[in-house]
């Protein structure tokens, strides 16, 4: 769509909507450049998606500002027997949106229905973990071994109304490559500080301030009107025209020019997120390629050369224009230290290596990637292309909406990838997540490796992170974190690009806290 065409839509919509909002009322318009796709909050584990969700539906524990764990709809627990079993004290007097009171029950569902087939975050649960209820605010959680760090991405895992869920038909999870919407993805019903009031997939989402939320509310919000808009120059173009109120990201190129209007200005961080390229190496035979018979990234050696062709200084200073930080490892270094690590780029090398493979000519091999997801994500990815041509290698690549690219590549879709760009934010802020949801070896009826789109799989780099969840000593802990990475880079897992940095353009009538994990989160939003 123009601009001019979005322009007049927005003030068409405008003006209907001042037609009928009461004196007083604040409306934020926020505009990403993804699409918000499904309301089940198990649908797709995806820190956009998380965002938005998050001002529905709430998980038992909570992250501030500054991403410290606090409580959620538990207000308080306590680890027992060796960090075997958890108790949790559910908070009394909350209702979800339509309001039925929030109890035991609804976790206990929402336990077995975020491990259920079609979710995108059993990795959330342990799948042999038991929940018992005590008694309507009080559950009880056995383990089937330690887990210390049980609730650090409990914040994500939304809990849902068992009455609700089971009366819509919506007991079991949407998967993300379903292809007709169920009751749950085009409705919600959460205990959180907004209330879904109209949901348009692709159109717009509009929130309306819950006004018997339980906690202690920190915006002046009545209402988020949410937009996609997927054109970088229409979304920037809303923002200075005043028609939106904050939009991510703010493409790279046009940052100077928000900071230097009158009207917004662009907040800039450090993110934790790494961007990275993946590669099948599972299948005997790649689904989109021209060698026949075999798969070329079993092979360390082609794995090895991909690593050595992409420059990733380049892609910082001529995509990213400087914003971003090259990494050697699956993991930001504010999470773990990089010491010893490092990249290389060494292309003569990987012609090389590819010859001795058994490809002195290159070969031909498909690229998925999402083309509204992260910054810059389709422009990576031409450079990508553009890398691996002076090696041989030609890249037919298939750039899509995420909506799209998501529903092919995940688990729901069947892994339907030869090779791949993704982005991963530990949800733990930490390694074990990396180890274990990006490395792990994938099997049929586990959550290991569940993001694991290419089958990457090492039983020692399993067996550390086992050790790594339970281990309490912090110096052993890291030195095994180490090993396993070391494990992982000499296999040449994956080829880690970069830390991408944050830019979100805020109206200069906005106060709004960036959390270095990218989630935009209106609830702490002061519009004046």
């Amino acid at each position: 769509m123009s601009f001019r065409k979005w322009l007049l839509a927005a003030g068409t919509a405008l003006a209907l909507q001042m037609a009928v909002s009461p004196a007083g009322a604040v409306t934020l318009r926020y505009a990403n450049q993804g699409d918000l796709k499904s309301l089940d909050p198990y649908t797709l584990n995806e820190t956009t998606t998380n965002a938005h969700l998050g001002h529905v539906y709430e998980g038992l524990t909570s992250r501030g500002k500054d991403l410290a764990i606090g409580p959620g709809l538990a207000e308080r627990w306590e680890i027992m027997d060796g960090a075997k079993k958890w108790r949790f004290h559910l908070r009394k007097g909350v209702k979800f949106h339509n309001g039925e009171d929030f109890t035991a029950d609804d976790v206990i569902f929402s336990a077995d229905r975020v491990r259920a087939q079609g979710s995108n975050f059993q990795t959330r649960v342990p799948k042999g973990a038991k929940f018992t209820k005590i008694d309507s605010h009080t559950i009880d959680v056995e383990l089937e071994s330690p887990n210390p760090i049980l609730i650090a991405q409990w914040d994500t895992w939304y809990i849902v109304s068992k009455k609700w869920a089971e009366a819509n038909n919506s007991a079991a999870p949407t998967p993300a490559a379903a292809t007709t919407p169920s009751f749950i993805a085009l409705n919600a019903n959460g205990t959180g500080p907004f209330r879904i009031e109209s949901h348009q997939p692709g159109v717009r989402t509009v929130f309306k301030a819950n006004a018997n939320w339980w906690g202690k509310k920190e915006h002046n919000l009545t209402e988020i009107i949410f937009t996609p808009i997927p054109n970088d120059a229409t979304r920037v173009a809303a923002l200075l025209s005043g028609e939106v109120d904050v939009i991510e990201p703010v493409p790279i190129q046009d940052i100077p020019r928000v900071n230097s209007s009158d009207k917004a200005k662009v907040l800039a961080g450090p993110e934790l997120r790494t961007i990275f390229l993946g590669y099948d190496q599972i299948r005997d035979e790649l689904l989109e390629s021209n060698v026949k018979g075999k798969n070329p990234f079993k092979d360390v050696r082609v794995r090895e050369a991909f690593n050595l062709a992409v420059d990733k200084e380049t892609i910082k200073a001529r995509v990213m224009r400087g914003l971003a930080t090259p990494s050697p490892l699956m993991i930001a270094p504010e999470l773990f230290p990089q010491a010893g690590f490092s990249s290389k780029f060494d292309p003569e090398r990987a012609k090389k290596l590819l010859a001795d493979a058994g490809y002195p000519n290159g070969f031909e091999v498909g690229m998925d990637c999402p083309n509204d997801r992260y910054v810059n994500d389709g422009q990576i990815c031409q450079a990508v292309v553009g890398m691996l041509a002076r090696i041989g290698v030609k890249v037919n690549l298939n750039a899509q909406p995420k909506a799209q690219y998501f529903a092919k590549v995940l688990k729901s879709g069947g892994y339907k990838t030869s090779f791949y760009l993704l982005g991963w934010t530990p949800g733990t802020f930490d390694s074990h997540n990396v180890l274990f949801d990006i490395h792990g070896c994938r099997a049929d009826g586990s959550p290991r490796g569940e993001s694991n789109l290419g089958g990457y799989c090492n039983k020692e780099v399993d067996a550390l992170t086992d050790k790594i969840l339970v281990e309490s000593d912090t110096a052993k802990r890291n030195a095994m974190i180490k090993q396993a990475f070391e494990i992982t880079t000499k296999e040449f897992a994956y080829v880690p690009l970069h830390q991408q940095a944050l830019a979100w353009g805020v109206a200069k009538n906005v106060e709004l806290n960036q959390r270095a994990d990218n989630s935009v989160l209106l609830y702490w939003a002061n519009k004046k």
